[in-house]
């Protein structure tokens, strides 16, 4: 398996540290123009709706008998990244047809990424529910997200292609990288942020290294996750493959469990997110012991790239900070979290 690259002079810029993918906006189509490509490559008609994105171009698709998403990814994008995510996709739906992930429908003539000079276009089937951060966080759905996440990670974990080992910022092993950024921190939190990444950097990271790796989604966060609100307890959809990379296994679940973290108890939803984990996919006591820093190394990643883009990018500066606020007040419950706590956690037994 390839060596992680190292840091070099490059990275001394902010602009060189994030990478074309977080220092440029996202693609611009009009509305006629896509809709004459879904209907010449797809044979579907229908009406375009414009959701959010931070990167790509992304439009729900209502025909009257179903509803897709339509992706244009960001041009600066690689190819190779694109094609990544979208056999990735392939690979866990053959691997598990439980998972609800979006499906990749391909062209009429078979083909799953259209490559046009303003981005690679796809069509995905639209997964039902509500984003899960719209709806009460309870121990029933903490539980859901653990054990998502650890059938995704098994349906992933034979899976490979040659990009797999980009270097992605957001990736919890990649935070020393962030130093040149940790400026765009509000004020109070940058002395706290330079302190951790000495830390991070002289003991975390190399105790992380011997940990297993595979392909992850990376991006576990309540954005991404639906869920219908009738039956809160069940996932409905897996979204957003973009930051897709070959990680450490445990630090996938440092990002999910970052976003579960109740300021006022801190164990109330990590618990059973850990236990559904666990239960499947169980994990090592060395992966246990870098959790705790592992999450809150993924907060303050969230914290410093959302307010370095936000920054550069004020129209969508909403939308990029989406999850500062549950970052930012869930960093002190994070510190409060020892191994004991997780192995504990671990441990507790199903309902």
């Amino acid at each position: 398996m390839p060596t992680d690259p190292e840091p070099t002079d490059a990275d001394a810029t902010d602009i060189d540290v994030v990478g074309h993918l977080l220092s440029l906006p996202p693609p611009k189509m009009d509305t006629a123009t896509l809709a004459r490509l879904v209907t010449a490559h797809w044979n579907l008609t229908g009406t375009l709706t414009l959701l959010t994105s931070e990167r790509d171009l992304n439009h729900r698709l209502d025909t009257g008998s179903a509803s897709y998403t339509v992706k244009l990814s960001n041009p600066a994008e690689p190819p190779a990244l694109t094609d990544f995510q979208t056999q990735a996709l392939l690979h866990s739906a053959a691997a598990d047809a439980g998972l609800p992930t979006p499906r990749v429908v391909p062209t009429v003539d078979g083909r799953p990424i259209l490559p046009l000079p303003d981005g690679a276009l796809r069509l995905l089937t639209w997964c039902p529910g509500t984003p899960i951060a719209h709806l009460p966080r309870t121990p029933l759905l903490a539980r859901a997200i653990g054990a998502a996440l650890a059938r995704l990670t098994t349906a992933l974990a034979a899976f490979d292609h040659p990009a797999a080992d980009h270097v992605l910022l957001w990736d919890i092993r990649q935070f020393p990288r962030l130093a040149p950024l940790l400026p765009a921190l509000p004020a109070d939190l940058q002395p706290m942020g330079k302190a951790f990444l000495h830390r991070f950097t002289a003991e975390t990271a190399p105790a992380l290294t011997s940990l297993p790796k595979q392909v992850v989604h990376a991006d576990f966060n309540p954005h991404n996750l639906l869920a219908d609100p009738a039956q809160p307890d069940t996932l409905t959809g897996i979204l957003d493959f973009g930051d897709m990379v070959r990680s450490h296994r445990i630090c996938d679940l440092a990002t999910a469990c970052s976003y579960q973290i109740d300021p006022d108890d801190p164990l109330a939803l990590l618990s059973p997110l850990l236990a559904a984990y666990h239960a499947n996919l169980p994990l090592t006591e060395d992966e246990i012991a870098l959790l705790p820093d592992l999450i809150t190394a993924r907060m303050l990643t969230t914290l410093t790239i959302s307010a370095w883009r936000a920054a550069r990018y004020p129209d969508n500066a909403a939308y990029i900070l989406r999850n500062a606020p549950s970052a930012r007040a869930g960093l002190t419950a994070a510190a409060s979290l020892t191994p004991a706590h997780i192995q504990a956690a671990c441990e507790r037994p199903s309902p």
